[in-house]
């Protein structure tokens, strides 16, 4: 789908001058449209609910619907036509995973008249939005319809496995003839929702050859700008936390290796972004002039349908990335390099593209004359690893945590052994007690003992057999609080603890690195004057 139909543009107010699509006048189609919708899925109600048949994605229904009307069909002052469904069984089916209800699809479509949208593409294709804001619809090509029809086994498969996704979601393919010339159709979701104003909208390919807006696209109140573009107004992209970053690239991912597996290539993200702080200077605004429907609900009916539900994962409706409300109408919650408040609306659009022989031959030529790898036209794997790099590296970042300063984390580790030292410490000191008594009594000295644990002096790798003392490498933290001090003059770069007790034999220095206390004795001649003044000191 062109990008431009879909940035929330209604077609400037030139009543004199009406579009025409294959010399039909836009306000025709319009019209044959939703008398053509309204028959046949009012007609399809009456057929019974089964599964979906191999032969079902085939079906071409046709009805003629002459103006001066028939038993069947209501008259109408449009001219004579003729009004074919394609799939009807099968896009039935899709309508119903969507959550989407016969009664609400024909309101959508019928109720109002439709809402007719610029197009800055240079496809020529006319785009309407329905009054509630809730379905696009769209003129296709003969191949691109042809192309859809052959996709749609594969389409049914891939939604079975996973809804959720940022493809475009296809409700509906039609064809109306009259006069000999024939108009295709379809209708899809509508990703940038009106009621919400864009303050930036970008189609990205991930392609740089010529992927910057016109002077023309730059006039209009609200442009449709590309990759360059982007590049030089988001040179450092867009900021997700890590749970929304990470779901929103899995979706990415496996969409394009979806659309890699069709053979299709030149497809775009269409992205729509709203700064929340500027919502609030425009609410009033936005709120007399954009939305279009007094009587359409906050939230959106059609499952899925929203950029946030559409990076969810099964089984988060009730814990996700963020809650939806009718404020944020499904928009990725972001931030911009400058601190900016942002909410993304995305998807995929363009997918009617494969790489067919005329695509190949365009390729060729343009690789001749400009790099082929810049070209937005190229191989559907090549396309899609490009596109996914794209998005990955230039487009959506990740907020990395903010690393402690030295001193921050001196500071973290003194308040962590002043929390956790109080339970160990009368442990660690009657247990110490307990050895200095034996010692005393076998005779044996304490420089002995470090000699027998550590095996070498020179081996501070090794941590001492005694379990009551070195427990876990957890010991850093169950130091006494009561005599932690800091010494500024120590020389080297690693923190180390002082062992001063009078009542041992020999002087032991425990040194903390990452987590693990290493233990250096030497012996001295200080004598026992206190056995019960066994107070362990340290210095950090």
């Amino acid at each position: 789908m062109s990008s431009a139909a879909e940035n929330g543009e209604a077609a400037p107010g030139k009543q004199n001058e009406e579009k025409t699509y294959k010399k039909t006048a836009s306000s025709a189609i319009k019209g044959a449209i939703q008398l053509g919708i309204g028959y046949t899925v009012g007609n399809l109600t009456s057929k019974p609910e089964r599964d979906v048949l191999m032969q079902d994605f085939y079906v071409v229904e046709s009805v003629f619907l002459p103006s001066e009307g028939s038993n069947l069909t209501p008259a109408h002052h449009y001219p004579d036509f003729r009004f074919k469904t394609y799939a009807p069984l099968a896009f039935r089916y899709f309508r119903e995973l969507f959550g989407i209800k016969p009664d609400d699809y024909l309101y959508s479509i019928c109720s109002e008249p439709l809402i007719e949208l610029s197009n800055p593409g240079a496809s020529g294709s006319l785009f309407f939005v329905t009054s509630d804001d809730e379905f696009i619809i769209k003129t296709v090509q003969h191949k691109e319809a042809e192309f859809l029809q052959k996709l749609l086994p594969g389409y049914y498969m891939n939604l079975n496995q996973n809804p959720r996704t940022l493809l475009p979601k296809f409700y509906g393919l039609y064809c109306m003839q009259s006069g000999g010339i024939n108009i295709r159709i379809v209708v899809m979701n509508n990703v940038l929702p009106r009621s919400m104003r864009m303050h930036f909208t970008y189609d990205l390919k991930g392609s740089t050859y010529k992927r910057r807006a016109s002077r023309k696209e730059r006039e209009k109140s609200n442009p449709t700008f590309k990759d360059l573009d982007f590049l030089q107004d988001m040179h450092e992209g867009l900021y997700f936390d890590t749970e929304t970053y990470n779901a929103l690239m899995k979706t990415l991912q496996r969409d394009c290796r979806v659309l890699e597996s069709f053979k299709i290539m030149d497809y775009s993200l269409l992205l729509g972004i709203h700064f929340l702080d500027h919502s609030l200077k425009e609410k009033e605004e936005e709120t007399s002039q954009n939305v279009p429907d007094a009587k359409r609900p906050g939230m959106q009916k059609v499952l899925y349908s929203t950029a946030m539900e559409s990076i969810q994962g099964p089984g988060k409706s009730g814990d996700g990335i963020i809650t939806e409300n009718p404020d944020t109408m499904g928009g990725i919650p972001a931030k911009s390099h400058r601190g900016e408040k942002l909410l993304l609306f995305m998807g995929i659009i363009d997918i009617l593209q494969s790489y067919r022989l005329m695509k190949k031959l365009e390729h060729s030529w343009k690789a001749l004359v400009y790099d082929g790898d810049t070209v937005s036209v190229h191989r559907p794997s090549f396309y899609a690893d490009r596109f996914l790099k794209f998005m990955n590296s230039r487009v959506f970042k990740k907020i990395q945590a903010l690393k402690a300063s030295p001193s921050k984390k001196r500071c973290n580790s003194i308040a962590a052994l002043k929390a956790t030292s109080q339970e160990i410490v009368s442990s660690i000191s009657q247990e110490w007690k307990d050895e200095k008594r034996d010692l005393l009594t076998e005779g044996q000295s304490f420089s002995s003992l470090d000699e027998e644990a550590l095996g070498s002096r020179h081996r501070p790798d090794l941590v001492p057999s005694t379990p009551s003392l070195f427990e876990a490498a957890s010991l850093a933290t169950t130091i006494s609080s009561s005599s932690l001090y800091v010494n500024e003059h120590y020389p080297h770069g690693r923190p180390t603890l002082y062992s001063n007790s009078k009542g041992l034999p020999s002087s032991s220095t425990f040194t903390l690195e990452e987590g693990t206390i290493y233990l250096t004795t030497e012996p001295n001649t200080l004598e026992v004057q206190d056995d019960n003044a066994s107070v362990l000191d340290v210095y950090l």
